[in-house]
């Protein structure tokens, strides 16, 4: 059987989550007679491999950890590092739903929120619900789009981080949003991918005009631009990490090699190799085995 790696991460401001968890897997690990954990960083994570995996085992790495504010995955050790990054950015890369916000300068915010709601949480198709939301900011002056930037758009915490570290040793680093590419090429500049893609707001020289150009990247386009990516290197879907939150992310999530639910709706959450739901985005490198003195600023 192939050899597997348990990881857990705590916040490094945490230590009693970090040392409960610590002690709640390492009892996982002494029933299965495996030797003491490895320290990929201190007071944030920590690691066991086993060299064979039963079905039980993520059960019970589950209930471990299920009351702690830790993160945690058991991956396959072989081809652990993954060698091409597909990246949700809208509430994974950073911090807001932009299309919501743009909606905010129109003054309709709570309308088209509840709309992306629907749609992230899979309750709603995605390509006619963006169609409806982009209908409704028909006349926003282009300065919205900057002002929204500006203003609302921020990296989350550990974003630049894990695009940079992975970038470094090697990987492709993919921006592949279902928003906009006003925002993902300002995105993906200031996160350090490599490349982006999205969909395209029109407009008329001074004010939008409520259509979005067709095709829409929706959530087989993304599964289709993790394939393309792969393809041109040379990769299968295993050599790949797929991150998201919302339904238009569930198929590249599924199909990656590691596929994770950063702070995920529960229909994802559920079909995810892994979760990040307490930690920073940082914890996907300690998911791969980088250890903290590895990582890139």
């Amino acid at each position: 059987m192939t050899a597997h790696a348990l990881v857990f991460v705590a916040s490094p401001e945490d230590k009693p989550a970090y040392r409960e968890a610590l002690l709640m897997l390492g009892r996982v690990a002494l029933n299965r007679k495996l030797a003491p954990p490895e320290v990929l960083s201190g007071w944030e994570s920590a690691q066991w491999i086993y060299e064979s995996v039963d079905g039980e085992l993520r059960q019970e790495a589950a209930a471990a950890v299920a009351e702690l504010p830790v993160d945690w995955a058991l991956t396959p050790v072989e081809g652990r590092r993954k060698k091409l990054l597909i990246a949700d950015m809208d509430s994974t890369i950073i911090n807001v739903e932009c299309l919501d916000e743009l909606a905010d300068f129109a003054g309709i915010k709570a309308e088209i929120a509840a709309i992306t709601e629907r749609a992230m949480r899979g309750e709603l198709d995605f390509e006619p619900a963006l169609r409806e939301r982009v209908g409704k900011l028909k006349g926003l002056a282009l300065d919205a789009l900057q002002k929204t930037y500006d203003q609302r758009v921020r990296l989350n915490p550990g974003a630049a981080t894990f695009v940079r570290t992975m970038s470094a040793h090697g990987a492709r680093c993919v921006l592949v949003s279902g928003g906009f590419t006003f925002f993902t090429s300002r995105v993906a500049d200031a996160a350090g991918f490599q490349a982006n893609r999205a969909n395209v707001l029109m407009d008329d020289g001074t004010a939008l005009t409520g259509v979005v150009q067709e095709p829409i990247l929706g959530r087989k386009a993304k599964l289709d631009a993790m394939r393309a990516e792969g393809a041109a290197l040379r990769l299968n879907d295993k050599d790949v990490l797929a991150i998201g939150d919302g339904a238009n992310d569930l198929d590249m999530i599924k199909a990656a090699g590691l596929g994770i639910a950063y702070r995920a709706k529960p229909l994802v959450a559920a079909e995810a190799d892994a979760k990040i739901d307490y930690t920073s985005l940082e914890a996907a490198l300690f998911f791969q085995g980088y250890r903290r003195g590895e990582f890139v600023q």
